[in-house]
């Protein structure tokens, strides 16, 4: 029988790279992406398997610091996996010649057990999120995972959802690990970058129904129950958010997950303004609701149902700003986002909040906030 106390797990083949170090003019090196899967390995025998499947020549490599290994370029920008329980993880790090310096969950420094001293300013803060991720290759000989490791925002934000979803399942999971790119425009620039991905080879229905494959990447054995997932850290994925629509996806994500709470609320409305998102000047701020103790009326919609609200231009940002303020009392109040969409509708004549006015989503926020809406 296994020690009841360890969490065991599967050794580890190789690496799965999104980027290289190419030569400079002047002799040194520089990181640079690719778009395609480069995997490293300290077997050359795995490698030519790798090869031999997803294209590329292998070739000696040899990591900063490090003993000697092989590396393969692969032309794939898709592969079948299994995903092993557990199979995500995400910390703060920093990492010097002399090893990793820090270690940050957000809350604790945890190799010095210490509060975390990252910092929550992403432009200052010296820590990089990290986000490694183990799976199996379902095509190639060996019994281990290979590990994949991004320091992307956008990694941190989406692989541990899936992760989260998987983790359900205690099994391995059948899978596909893609490359996708993803274009942003940025201080007048059009960047693009590739963004790692796991897209499910069951549907999500059949994975809670405990209908995904578990294959054979690993033999049967003494069942040990798996270890609970954590709900994403809103908090920190938002200190590294780029963009207020990157903020926004975060408030989504939280209301539609059940997580949403006012401390989580009032973090991402004060980031996405620090990312440019308007926010009320002094003179502009939205009329609180009536205080029944102040000895004046609650608000009362008319006959059919709409609350009297201020008109103001409908612009798309002021449009987004009041949205926001929609989900974050949405989420209060334990509603999704199909939910708030759904009775956004019902008020006003089955429009859809997408193409919704300033005034409309003023009028259904205060709804919200009167606790007229179910």
């Amino acid at each position: 029988m296994p020690i009841l106390t360890l969490q065991q797990r599967l050794r580890e083949l190789g690496r799965i790279r999104l980027g290289q170090k190419v030569a400079t003019s002047n002799g040194n090196a520089r990181p640079a992406k690719l778009n395609r899967f480069r995997l490293t390995s300290p077997s050359k025998e795995l490698l030519d398997r790798v090869a031999a499947k997803y294209g590329g020549t292998v070739n000696p490599w040899t990591p900063d610091g490090g003993a000697g290994q092989y590396e393969v370029i692969t032309e794939a920008t898709r592969m079948p996996i299994h995903v092993p329980p557990q199979p995500v993880s995400q910390y703060y790090e920093l990492w010097s010649g002399g090893g990793c310096q820090r270690r940050c969950d957000g809350v604790t420094e945890l190799l010095k057990d210490r509060p975390c001293i990252c910092g929550p300013d992403p432009e200052q803060r010296q820590c990089k999120p990290t986000t490694r991720l183990n799976v199996v290759l379902s095509e190639i000989e060996g019994v281990g995972v290979w590990r994949l490791e991004s320091h992307g925002y956008y990694a941190a934000l989406e692989l541990p959802g899936v992760a989260e979803l998987l983790a359900q399942t205690g099994g391995y999971v059948e899978a596909f690990l893609g490359l996708e790119q993803r274009t942003a425009k940025r201080d007048g620039q059009t960047r693009h970058w590739m963004v790692p991905t796991i897209d499910l080879a069951v549907t999500p229905a059949a994975l809670m129904a405990g209908a995904a494959s578990v294959g054979t990447a690993v033999a049967a054995g003494p069942q040990r129950p798996a270890i609970e997932a954590p709900r994403p850290d809103y908090l920190r994925l938002a200190s590294v958010a780029e963009t207020p629509d990157a903020v926004r996806e975060l408030y989504e994500q939280a209301v539609a997950a059940g997580h949403m709470t006012k401390e989580i609320a009032d973090a991402l409305t004060a980031r996405a303004a620090e990312l440019g998102a308007p926010v009320k000047q002094p003179g502009q701020k939205q009329p609180e609701q009536p205080s029944a103790e102040a000895g004046q009326p609650e608000p009362t919609p008319d006959e059919e149902g709409v609350y009297d609200a201020e008109v103001v231009d409908d612009d798309p940002a002021d449009v987004q700003d009041v949205w926001f303020q929609v989900l974050a009392a949405a989420g209060v109040r334990g509603l999704n986002t199909e939910q708030v969409e759904a009775g956004f509708a019902r008020r006003h004549g089955g429009t859809h909040p997408s193409s919704g006015t300033v005034a409309q989503m003023t009028a259904y926020l205060a709804a919200l906030k009167a606790g007229e809406v179910a």
